[in-house]
């Protein structure tokens, strides 16, 4: 029997969170689930909101699919391959399922929400569909589960944002953390399918942000960076006393002072929304990362004015030009989709030179991809040869493979803090970190370990890598230049005492 369940969450008391260990549990002895994520960082912090759930009610982790007796796939709708991707893996699951005839498969996150009962119906092997707003609904769907039934929940919420949950860190290295500061989105853009997959958009109470941030810094971690699908609209609002409403450019600031060591990080800012508050924040705390997502989409007001983006290409130019202005350091990085519905060959071109103007560090690239139900979908027609939507997204690809080389060439010669985060790709012998402005650079290991910061000198690259030596400190020096410098005031001040006290004298 299939139940379709309908829940409302009730607000959460800030008095009543407990916040529990941040550590996966691995243990043999419970049932264990294993779970797969695709798509975004939000999909990343679902999957750890979750894993909390689950070991609340006896469950512990595996990596080892062999040994699981619940499979989870966090799934991503927002372009048809990324669903393709979820379909081959239920394959796999249904021979996992062969040889463990007990063991029990779920599908959660957009794609549950978006499919909803078609995934059962489809894939006879899947137990249970759970969208984003549903989590806590996991004991409860788990149980019938075990039941022999299957159990489906979809239901979307105004208020959810998990705020009373601890995500368990799934990361391996303990160095950097996703922090969900709101969930859903207003924007409606017409290509979008996010609005239909994941709700309106609330924000989180920051009280409850400080605290998971203030967990993870006492646990060791070393970079956050604060999630949502657009972080420019975060605004939570103070019944009791509207001047201490809190907005981005707040919050962000309010983190930054949980520990000035920590690095903060966000994304994604949207460039409608993106104030000079934000920026003058970012400037004002050396601890906020200088670079700045800023999805762009397409260079033609035309295309964006289609695409219900509600900016032009003049405004989307004038907010790099401020980004330049206040922090002539930031990296700027984008998405860009090729071959909107009625993109013309000139539209293309504005999207070239808007990407020439802009000098984008690094970007995300795709072709134009119909999603179902979405506004393109209902109202446009996907008119553009798919042959013509490669060509261009080749083009777009050159074109930004170009500007990330130049890009890290201007980087050669300069000394970067970086965040070591794991041994390199290639070599056991090198490490890779990232700097502030999210570039990736390798070097040699030296006497440092993950989660280090370290000094390190660029001295060559490629279009996607910056290649560095650790610059190696000498604190000894450093603290005896402080001192000389102490006892040199000191000594200026003192003067300048006995000489006020000789003129008193005197008079």
């Amino acid at each position: 029997m299939l139940y379709i369940r309908f829940m409302f969450k009730q607000k959460t008391n800030i008095k009543d969170i407990d916040y529990k260990s941040i550590k996966p549990v691995f243990d043999s002895s419970k049932k264990r689930v294993y779970i797969e994520t695709y798509g975004c960082q939000m999909n990343v912090n679902d999957s750890e909101l979750v894993l909390a759930i689950l070991q609340n009610i006896g469950y512990s982790l595996t990596k080892n699919i062999d040994e699981a007796d619940l499979i989870l796939v966090n799934t991503c709708s927002i372009r048809e391959n990324a669903e393709q991707r979820i379909w081959g893996r239920l394959d796999v699951f249904r021979l996992a399922k062969n040889k463990k005839p007990k063991l029990k498969i779920g599908v959660i996150g957009c794609m549950a929400e978006r499919l909803k009962e078609q995934l059962i119906e489809r894939e006879k092997t899947v137990d249970l569909v759970v969208g984003p707003d549903a989590y806590r609904s996991l004991p409860d769907l788990l149980r019938n589960v075990e039941a022999g039934q299957k159990d489906i929940n979809v239901l979307l919420s105004r208020e959810e944002t998990y705020s009373d949950i601890t995500p368990v860190r799934m990361d391996e290295n303990g160095v950097s953390a996703f922090v969900s500061i709101m969930r859903g989105c207003n924007n409606v853009c017409a290509y979008c399918v996010v609005p239909y997959t994941r709700g309106a958009e609330r924000s989180r109470n920051p009280e409850t942000i400080l605290n998971e941030v203030q967990i993870l810094v006492d646990n060791g971690y070393k970079e956050i960076t604060l999630l949502g699908q657009n972080v420019d609209s975060y605004f939570w609002k103070n019944e009791k006393n509207p001047e201490k409403d809190i907005n981005f450019e707040r919050l962000l600031e309010m983190v930054a002072l949980v520990n000035p060591i920590i690095r903060i990080r966000f994304a994604t800012s949207h460039p409608k929304d993106i104030s000079n508050g934000v920026l003058y924040t970012m400037a004002m705390y050396e601890n906020i990362c200088n670079c700045i997502h800023l999805p762009v989409q397409s260079g033609s007001t035309r295309i964006l004015e289609l695409m219900n983006r509600k900016y032009t290409r003049e405004h989307y130019l004038e907010r790099i030009a401020k980004i330049r202005e206040v922090i002539p350091d930031c990296s700027i990085t984008t998405d860009i989709i090729a071959g909107f519905c009625t993109e013309t060959d000139g539209d293309h071109q504005q999207t070239l030179s808007l990407m020439n103007e802009a000098g984008y560090d690094f970007a995300y690239m795709f072709k134009y991809s119909e999603r179902p139900n979405t506004k393109a979908s209902r109202q446009m027609k996907d008119d553009v040869a798919d042959e013509i939507k490669t060509k261009r997204l080749n083009e777009i690809i050159e074109l930004q493979n170009q500007l990330s080389l130049e890009s890290n060439r201007r980087d050669i010669g300069k000394i970067f803090n970086v965040l070591i985060d794991g041994l390199s790709k290639r070599s056991d012998e090198h490490f890779s970190g990232r700097t502030s402005q999210n570039k990736t650079v390798v070097f040699p290991k030296g006497n440092y370990k993950t989660g280090d910061f370290v000094n390190v000198r660029i001295i060559s690259c490629t279009s996607a890598t910056l290649i560095g030596e650790i610059v190696e400190e000498k604190p000894h020096e450093t603290i005896t230049e402080l001192k000389n410098i102490i006892d040199e005031t000191i000594q200026i001040v003192e003067n300048k005492i006995k000489h006020k006290i000789k003129d008193k004298i005197k008079k």
